[in-house]
């Protein structure tokens, strides 16, 4: 990526030479060559949030800036992006949407996340440090900044505008308003599962922002809960749990379970841990932000059960759902089974053939399918 400040060699996480995405876009060089045309100065604190691949602040790493990400994956790509830079240690300061942001914020640069709720939490959260000196700038491609979009920044920071279209790309300017009375968050969001969906059923959820259906059951994962294994007892891991239904339903089920969610989102997990409590839930649970079943022994799992996304950002691709099918093979003991829903026109079954050498049609509807591989 070329920068006014260098051109830094980038790769998403996990770096796989075959992926042909790029970790970062045109808005990530619309936003640096307008901090550099316009001599936004840099020396006090600056916050990014939401940098997808940590192409920001690698290429800011002089001025020491603070990333805000709700992705394991951005975080583990910013450190290597970091590292093959060449920047100090120490030179980012990496934080979680879940950690208390700074006291104060000098220049705050905002990639608009895909989910405007998540964009809403981190402005309601981040608003408080920001003064009326503050240089407020968000990016993104002209397909992800809506009337919504600009609205959010105006209704919890201050009068906003956009810049002309650049290679698809467009900014945001804000202006700080301390006197502007904010809104109360709304979020986490919590409500009441429906019947008819087994042990979970008028159950609680606890949502925070940005993860998916935040108001209410997704009806895959409805499909999904009606059709749930007996856990018999063994270890069995929620993976991509989002807001941990999923898990949730098979502690309340099997008592003597114990359940690992795991998600490479803070705010999912996050999620989960606070649906799973809000529950009672009587079993042992274990929460954990990763790549997936990375670091999960071999051998360890008897029980598989996962929704994955077919999503990454605005692209649409199955390397997720392959890195997890391929993740929970490994985790999996002889004889220990995968239990997957997805969309009819995602093919699953082919990729679970692949892997395992056989796959189950458990259940379906016109819409999705419950698919299970066992490890031989």
């Amino acid at each position: 990526m070329t920068t006014p400040w260098g051109e830094p060699a980038l790769t998403r996480f996990p770096e796989d030479p075959r992926d042909r995405l790029r970790a970062w876009d045109a808005s990530d060089e619309y936003l640096l060559r307008h901090l550099d045309g316009e001599r936004v100065p840099l020396d006090g604190t600056v916050v990014v949030v939401g940098d997808r691949w940590g192409a920001l602040v690698t290429a800011l790493a002089a001025h020491r800036p603070v990333q805000i990400t709700d992705s394991f994956l951005a975080q583990e790509a910013t450190r290597a992006n970091l590292a093959r830079a060449g920047a100090e240690a120490g030179a980012v300061r990496l934080l979680t949407t879940q950690d208390p942001p700074p006291g104060r914020i000098d220049v705050l640069l905002v990639r608009v996340p895909k989910s405007l709720a998540l964009l809403e939490d981190q402005l309601l959260r981040l608003a408080p440090a920001v003064h009326a000196g503050t240089v407020v700038v968000g990016a993104g491609m002209v397909k992800e900044i809506h009337t919504s979009t600009l609205k959010l920044f105006e209704r919890i920071l201050g009068p906003t505008r956009t810049s002309l279209a650049e290679k698809k790309a467009r900014l945001i300017f804000c202006t700080p308003d301390p006197a502007l009375e904010r809104p109360a968050s709304p979020w986490p969001y919590v409500y009441t599962l429906p019947d008819g969906i087994g042990p979970a059923a008028r159950g609680t959820v606890v949502n925070h922002a940005g993860v998916f259906c935040a108001d209410r059951l997704d009806i895959g994962t409805r499909f999904f809960l009606r059709h749930l294994p007996d856990a018999r007892g063994g270890r069995v891991v929620d993976l991509g749990c989002g807001n941990g239904v999923v898990g949730t339903s098979v502690g309340l089920a099997d008592a003597d379970a114990e359940v690992l969610f795991v998600d490479e989102s803070f705010q999912a997990v996050a999620s989960a841990e606070a649906t799973y409590k809000a529950n009672g839930v009587p079993g042992h649970a274990e929460f954990r932000v990763g790549d997936g079943l990375a670091g999960v022994p071999s051998g360890s799992v008897d029980l598989v059960l996962s929704n994955p996304p077919f999503h990454s950002h605005h692209a649409t691709t199955d390397a997720t759902a392959w890195r997890m099918f391929t993740g929970a093979r490994s985790a999996l003991r002889p004889g220990g089974e995968l239990w997957v829903v997805g969309n009819r026109h995602l093919g699953y079954h082919v990729r679970l053939r692949k892997l395992f050498g056989n796959s189950q049609l458990v259940a379906s509807d016109p819409k999705f399918v419950v698919l299970k591989a066992v490890k031989r």
